[in-house]
């Protein structure tokens, strides 16, 4: 026959080994869990991540042609694209609206970059010039119509 202290030993051991089991399992089926919500998490992030490399393609400035001709788009402001790759005329807007003591009128920018302020029909394209910078984030208008350089 069997020591009766050993064979309560035996039991315990195994008693302590059936929970170290169910402990290891849970653990076991938290970590597989856990692993398969890393893998959803990867694919979205991949599906966003082409989304979102495809939204700002359509939204870069494509290039234009006239009459079979390149034509310089004004790019969007945004990091590294700096204010030289502006067509002259834009540069020098730009630097006369930076120049101001403060908000400017279009008017007020014609003076500077010598613009016949008098006739109307010539300060229109510069209006149409600082709203197409105000469009691609290169200065602000505020709402009384004066231009202003970002922050």
């Amino acid at each position: 026959m069997l020591d009766p202290e050993l064979l309560e030993r035996t039991t315990a051991r195994r008693a302590e080994l059936d929970e170290l089991e169910e402990q290891v399992a849970k653990q076991l089926a938290e970590v597989r869990a856990e692993r398969d919500e890393l893998a959803v998490a990867e694919r979205v992030l991949e599906r966003m991540t082409g989304q979102l490399a495809e939204e700002r393609a359509s939204a870069a400035p494509m290039p234009g042609q006239v009459a079979g001709r390149a034509v310089m788009l004004i790019p969007h402001r945004e990091s590294g694209v700096e204010e030289g790759s502006l067509p002259s005329d834009y540069q020098r807007i730009l630097s006369a609206v930076r120049q101001a003591a403060g908000p400017v009128m279009a008017r007020e920018v014609g003076e500077v970059v010598g613009v016949d302020i008098s006739v109307k029909a010539k300060l229109e394209p510069l209006r149409s010039k600082l709203i197409r910078l105000v469009d691609r984030g290169w200065l602000r208008n505020l709402p009384d119509g004066r231009f202003t350089t970002r922050l």
